[in-house]
C-alpha cells in the first residue's frame, strides 16, 4: 500500500504569496501528499482560504494549524477553550517547563514542538513524557535544525534529540518529522528526512512511521473530532430527529 507522507510544519508565508508558492509545489513535488502550514491566533481567514487553495491547485491536502506561544498556563487555557475546534492541529511551543507541563497534560494539545537549541531549554523529560502518555500530544522534530547546524551545535542537538527520542520510545508518546522550513534548499525528500532521523536512535520503521502513519493518524483523529456527530470516541450522532 502506497503511504501518505506528510510535513506538519511547512513554514509557507501567505503574505510571500510567490515563495508560498514555490515552497508547496516543491514539497508536492518531493512526495508530501498532506501539509500543514503554522498559523497564529492573528491569521486572517482569506490567507487560510488561500493557502488551501494553493495547496489543492498542486494536489496536496491541506491541514489547519495552530501554533501557541503561550506565556503563562492560564493564557494556554484561554487559547485551548477560544481556538481549538477552529484547526484540525493544535500545536504548542514549549519555551518553558510551566507551558511544557502544562500543554502535555492537556488532551486538546496535539503536538509538543520544543525549539530551543540549549539542551537545558529543551523540556522533554521523563515527568514530560509521561504526562503526554495520559494526554494525546506527539513529540514534534523539526528537522531542518539537523541540517542548518554545524560542529558543535549539530552535536549537542543530536545529543538532546537523542535523549528525548529514547524517553518517546519509554513512554510511547508518537513521534512526527517536520521539516520546520521556509526555505526551498531545506527541504528533502520524506525517505531522505527518515534517513536522516536514523542519527539520533530512530530505527527506519519509526523514522518512516513519523513522517506517514504518525502525523496522518493525528489529523485523521481530529478531523473525526470536528464532524459535527462527533459525541466522544466511539460515539457518533448517525441521525437525529422524533423518529430515531
Amino acid at each position: 500500500m502506497k503511504k501518505t507522507f506528510s510535513d506538519l510544519h511547512l513554514h509557507a508565508n501567505p503574505k510571500k504569496p510567490e515563495d508560498a508558492r514555490q515552497l508547496i509545489a516543491k514539497a508536492a513535488k518531493l512526495g508530501y501528499s498532506l501539509i500543514a502550514v503554522p498559523t497564529s491566533p492573528e491569521t486572517s481567514q482569506g490567507d487560510m482560504a488561500w493557502l488551501r487553495e494553493v495547496c489543492g491547485e498542486v494536489g496536496v491536502d491541506f491541514v489547519s494549524r495552530l501554533d501557541l506561544h503561550p506565556r503563562s498556563q492560564g493564557e494556554l487555557l484561554r487559547l485551548l477553550r477560544k481556538f481549538r475546534r477552529r484547526f484540525e492541529l493544535v500545536c504548542v511551543v514549549c519555551e518553558s517547563k510551566e507551558i511544557a507541563r502544562q500543554a502535555a497534560k492537556d488532551r486538546r494539545v496535539d503536538l509538543l514542538n520544543f525549539p530551543s537549541l540549549d539542551w537545558r531549554k529543551r523540556f522533554f523529560d521523563r515527568a514530560e513524557a509521561e504526562l503526554a502518555s495520559g494526554g494525546l500530544a506527539g513529540l514534534e522534530i523539526d528537522m531542518g535544525l539537523v541540517l542548518v547546524l554545524e560542529g558543535r551545535a549539530r552535536v549537542r542537538l543530536l545529543s538532546s534529540l537523542q535523549r528525548e527520542i529514547a524517553v518517546a520510545r519509554e513512554f510511547h508518546v508518537p513521534v512526527a518529522l517536520s521539516s520546520g522550513v521556509e526555505e526551498l534548499l531545506l527541504l528533502r525528500m520524506p525517505r531522505e528526512v527518515a534517513a536522516l532521523a536514523g542519527l539520533f536512535g530512530l530505527d527506519e520503521a519509526e523514522a518512516v512511521d513519523s513522517v506517514s502513519r504518525v502525523p496522518v493518524a493525528l489529523v485523521q483523529r481530529n478531523r473525526l473530532k470536528l464532524r459535527s456527530g462527533f459525541v466522544a470516541p466511539g460515539i457518533h450522532v448517525v441521525r437525529e430527529g422524533d423518529d430515531c
